[in-house]
């Protein structure tokens, strides 16, 4: 076993590298960017080296840059090195690098990374080793003619991927025969930008698919196993939201086949340590057919993955262990004999991104970040993995995700009532988070009832955005409830500092600016003289009113108004444009804005005629150019971040007056990109 390793990784899977390193006793060193030299990771690490080059932030500045990682690692006497996962874990040439530099690679020979990495190839490799495949395209001829042809075979819908492709790029789902070369021409340009090759295969569109794949584990000497199956077919982008482990409704002798298709496919490339074998699921019969599914492979991750909590929880292993052990000399720890599925576990991935914007990653402050405790639940029933504490910063340089929320229960619907718990008391206040759409998902009946496809999101679109569980009453009682409390906690026993609104005749009232879903909110709390405390709330033509009171409990707040009586936890860290209170509750969670009336007179306004960047990022192009009419909704620039291309789009009609950026330049949230003219 080795006695110091490097992780060549940032975030949560650093930290859990670490842990389970000090575990084994083997010391461990952190690398790091400027962005993340007060990271998580780094504190949990024995050791840290600095890696950056020139900003020393982005991930080819700093996490990309495998010689300085070498170098790291040769200085501070590490004889290994685990990659995590993403960045240079499945990249063949760093693999080669470590072991022409007499480091270990904590992953599989760079041979069986390359012949995985490319889609087409793999297929090819699969095919010869008898795993079943989707009928398609995976032929090196990338003529435009043949391709078409091609599609035209398969039949419609078909899916174009482009072959080197990852992370839902260079995909485009075909309808009809004569839109086939637009969508070609877009994938290729899509294809060439992410990864430097334009080439693609042609697939059938499965119907209703199911994402779900094997995880396999192999050692050098020439042992395999699986280690059962993970459902992940809740995407959003092609990219997961929950995976749960085992899949829901997954016949025994369905199991059995795929695991097996999946060890044949890691033994075909000789392949060592933890890998991932993703399956397309076709589910014919619809979602109460499991015996009339089919599976076909659709690629191998040759890496840990993301998703290996759930496989975890229901084997009782540590899998980044079994990595350790495997990649030192040893035997795999047990055979396939010994393994057994114990219960239901399902994963949430905490992403700070709004859902009700198209998933817009966001960037700020953990000023709250409050995680569920383990009080609340059997000890070993909930997990978080995480690489972040409260006041770190999400920055636009890297992953939007902020934890994973695991949950293991019994049964799948004991599980599903834990997740839900878990989220309730999830507390995250700086920024927008996917919290409370991860509970709309949980709770929905399409989830509870397991009728499961990449295209859940879509098709339960009305009961997952927009959804605000909270009523009126109950968000603006709770700040009010929230100031009162804090007030009562701060008087002494002069009687000036009492702000309970006494007067020895009339009646004081207080008013409250409040904002709440872009609406302005006016509140008036009026003392009358039996002591009773009268509220008026008021939102367009809504008003509501009624007696109010409330008190502190424990950590929360309880009050009643209007014979209402509800419970919450109010969070209000400063902000640079007043206060954005946290509002949580059993039912949901909201934010709502304390006005600034001043403020709102200096920046009435400010922003009219303007096209403004929605996030920190790297401007890739610009699809328009001075003097240009555009109309609403029209594609004008395409901007990076956290590792995702997003569209920027025209508010309105009008005509491009001047672009203030070129390709290439980073910039900043709220940066004027382009200016409109009526």
């Amino acid at each position: 076993m080795f006695s110091k390793i490097l992780i060549a990784n940032r975030g949560e899977i650093a930290c859990r590298v670490a842990a389970t390193a000090k575990k084994l006793a083997i010391k461990t060193v952190a690398v790091y960017s400027k962005a993340d030299a007060q990271a998580k990771h780094v504190a949990a690490c024995d050791e840290a080296v600095y890696i950056g080059d020139g900003e020393g932030n982005s991930p080819k500045e700093s996490y990309l840059r495998w010689q300085a990682i070498l170098a790291a690692a040769k200085a501070t006497g590490a004889q290994a090195i685990h990659p995590g996962y993403g960045f240079l874990s499945e990249n063949e040439d760093f693999a080669q690098a470590c072991a022409d530099a007499g480091l270990v690679f904590i992953g599989p020979p760079p041979s069986a990374i390359k012949a995985m990495g490319l889609k087409a190839e793999s297929k090819q490799l699969m095919e010869k080793a008898g795993v079943p495949l989707v009928p398609g395209y995976h032929s090196a001829n990338q003529d435009e003619a043949l391709l078409q042809k091609e599609a035209d075979r398969i039949g419609y819908p078909a899916l174009i991927k482009a072959s080197a492709g990852g992370g839902g790029k260079g995909m485009r789902i075909v309808e009809r025969s004569e839109d086939f070369a637009a969508a070609l021409a877009s994938c290729k340009r899509e294809a060439i930008n992410s990864f430097g090759d334009d080439a693609v295969l042609i697939e059938k569109y499965v119907q209703r698919p199911r994402h779900i794949e094997i995880q396999v584990f192999g050692d050098a000497h020439g042992n395999y196993v699986y280690l059962f199956e993970r459902d992940c077919s809740v995407q959003r982008r092609h990219q997961k939201v929950l995976e749960e482990a085992p899949a829901p409704g997954m016949p025994q002798s369905m199991r059995e086949a795929m695991g097996r298709a999946a060890v044949d496919a890691a033994r075909a490339v000789n392949y060592t340590g933890a890998g991932t074998v993703e399956f397309i699921v076709e589910q014919q019969g619809g979602y109460d057919a499991p015996d009339k599914m089919k599976f076909y492979f659709m690629e191998m991750n040759t890496r840990l993955q993301v998703e290996h909590p759930v496989t975890e929880a229901i084997t009782g292993l540590d899998l980044v262990e079994w990595q350790l052990r495997v990649a030192s000399g040893e035997k795999l720890p047990l055979q396939q004999s010994d393994l057994r599925i114990h219960g239901h576990a399902i994963e949430a991935r905490i992403c700070a991104e709004n859902p009700d914007n198209n998933f817009l990653p966001a960037t700020g402050s953990l000023n709250v970040y409050r995680k569920p405790t383990h009080s609340a639940f059997e000890r070993s029933d909930l997990r978080i993995d995480d690489g972040v504490r409260e006041g770190d910063a999400i920055s636009p340089y890297y992953d939007s995700m902020i934890a994973k929320l695991i949950v293991h229960g019994a049964t799948r619907e004991e599980a599903l009532a834990k997740i839900d718990r878990a989220l309730s008391e999830t507390q995250i206040v700086g920024l927008a988070t996917n919290v409370q759409f991860l509970r709309h998902v949980v709770t929905s009946g399409a989830f509870a009832q397991a009728k499961l496809d990449t295209a859940l999101i879509q098709r339960e679109e009305k009961a997952l955005f927009h959804q605000e569980k909270l009523p009126l009453a109950g968000v603006i009682s709770a700040w009010i409830a929230h100031v009162l409390i804090a007030e009562r906690a701060s008087q002494t026993s002069d009687p000036f500092s009492k702000r309970d609104g006494w007067r020895p005749f009339g009646i004081s009232s207080r008013r409250f600016a409040l904002e709440w879903h872009g609406k302005e909110v006016q509140a008036e709390l009026s003392y009358l003289h039996d002591g009773a405390t009268l509220l008026h709330i008021v939102q367009g033509g809504l008003k509501l009113q009624g007696v109010f009171t409330c008190e502190r409990d424990g950590d929360d707040v309880k009050y009643s108004f209007a014979d209402q009586r509800f419970k919450a936890s109010v969070h209000a860290p400063s902000h640079e444009k007043g206060q954005i209170a946290g509002i949580f509750a059993a039912q949901g969670a909201t934010k709502l804005v304390v006005m600034d009336p001043f403020l709102q007179i200096a920046e009435s306004g400010a922003h009219a005629g303007r096209l403004t960047a929605p996030m920190p990022g790297k401007l890739v192009s610009f699809a328009v150019e001075a003097g240009d009419a555009v109309k609403a909704g029209q594609t004008l620039a395409v901007m990076e971040a956290m590792k995702m291309e997003h569209t920027i789009a025209a508010p309105k009609d009008g005509v491009v007056a001047e672009i203030m950026y070129a390709p290439g330049d980073q910039v900043a949230e709220g940066a004027e990109l382009i200016k409109l003219a009526a």
